[in-house]
């Protein structure tokens, strides 16, 4: 008996990628071989010199032929077998192998919006629908548009195989998100493309497109992202950890860095308004959606990640951007920060009188007289803790500077793509 093997693959085209693919017809048994394609024809090569390389790196179940069928994720490879330059998967390979041990995780939340036509689903021919307020997470047919396609294509994932966390409708009607992980940053990389190969196919079969446009309405909508998850084995452990990822990601021009490989039009979508932050404007703090990086109210409050269970091996820790560039800049980001290992045990309690501590000097508890000295995580002071059986706890200050300033950190990246 042969199978059907669909080789999925990400073109060359700027200023946003597509996804592309064509079916193999391989004998029962068979090992999935390198194969070809016309790269002329998807903006990696030109007609002179237009073969290139398709290197399966990852597969799963084909959800839509079913059987023995499978979906194939290559990467694009030149013919001398060297990375094709529009394959940025080869970049993080090397990296994610590199820090492993620090075990980090990522949990991508894909944003979408459907399409029929020119218009979005649910927008009414020439005109505008109700303001948003009653779409996000809604329910009946004029709020909800395109619910029988989300539903197929969470069965496909699933049957699938992809670590599938989750939907949701969004804020812009026709607008949805799902959720990919929380797993490995080449597992959630590959995964999410799958995913989003499936939801177009998916789509495609009810006349209907799906786009990840950043901003697909001008005006007071709400635009679309893909905001990632991510933690180390130390943030998941302690928040200080937590805090020295946040601080490395604001330090010179790497939030420009990260910017800048979000995906053409982030600058519509990151405006300061729409529950964004400014693009060029970094910044964290708690539960905070108009921030760049947001921590969950629950990590701060446990002084760690914590897990978002089930499956309980799956954890949620503090990063919220797109893979596998996403995945690359992180860890290039953190690099050889101390933050980002595990940390010293943290030192005894001991009594400090009040003084200028902290952040720019931030002051901490002045007036208050001496205390059990327990280190914020957040302000690095030790005054004004808690009760005095807490010594020793790792516990956040009412009044931290930190937590004024909204130093903390989920991070939650915004992405286009």
């Amino acid at each position: 008996m042969s199978y059907k093997a669909e080789y999925i693959w990400i073109d060359g085209t700027e200023p946003t990628a597509k996804l592309r693919s064509k079916t193999r017809i391989l004998g029962d048994g068979d090992a999935l071989p390198i194969w070809g394609f016309d790269g002329s024809s998807t903006n990696q090569a030109q007609g002179h010199a237009s073969d290139r390389v398709l290197q399966p790196v990852f597969s799963c179940p084909d959800p839509i032929r079913g059987g023995d069928d499978v979906l194939v994720l290559c990467e694009v490879l030149n013919i001398d077998m060297t990375p094709h330059e529009s394959n940025t998967r080869a970049l993080l390979r090397p990296v994610a192998e590199k820090f492993a041990g620090q075990e980090p995780i990522f949990g991508i939340e894909q944003e979408y919006t459907f399409f029929d036509g020119a218009r979005p689903l649910g927008f009414p021919v020439g005109g505008f629908p109700a303001a948003q307020g009653g779409y996000y997470c809604g329910v009946g047919a004029d709020e909800i548009f395109g619910r029988d396609i989300v539903e197929k294509h969470l069965d496909h994932c699933l049957a699938a195989g992809l670590s599938i966390s989750g939907i949701n409708a969004e804020v812009m009607p026709g607008q949805w998100e799902f959720q990919v992980g929380p797993v490995g940053p080449l597992e959630v990389s590959d995964q999410l493309w799958i995913a989003r190969w499936l939801l177009y196919r998916t789509a495609e079969d009810f006349n209907v497109s799906a786009t990840l446009n950043p901003k697909p309405v001008k005006g007071d909508w709400n635009g679309a992202g893909a905001h990632t998850n991510f933690s180390t084995k130390a943030m998941r452990e302690d928040y200080r950890a937590i805090i020295s990822a946040c601080e490395a990601l604001g330090e010179g021009s790497k939030p420009l860095d990260h910017v800048k490989n979000y995906g053409a039009g982030i600058d519509e979508r990151l405006t300061g308004l729409h529950e964004t932050a400014p693009w060029n404007e970094f910044s964290y703090g708690v539960s905070d959606r108009g921030a760049s990086v947001r921590i969950p109210w629950q990590v701060e409050q446990e002084g760690r990640g914590v897990h978002r269970g089930p499956p309980p091996e799956r954890e949620r820790g503090p990063v919220r951007g797109d893979p596998p560039d996403r995945g690359h800049l992180l860890h290039r980001t953190g690099e050889g920060r101390p933050g980002l290992r595990p940390p010293d045990p943290p030192a005894p309690p001991s009594v400090r009188p009040p003084g200028p501590r902290g952040p720019a000097g931030a002051a901490g508890g002045a007036g208050a007289g001496p205390v059990v000295g327990r280190r914020c995580p957040r302000c690095d002071t030790a005054d004004r803790h808690g009760p005095p059986e807490a010594a020793g706890q790792l516990m956040v200050r009412p009044d931290c500077p930190g937590r004024i300033r909204g130093r903390s950190l989920n991070l939650r990246f915004r992405s286009t793509r």
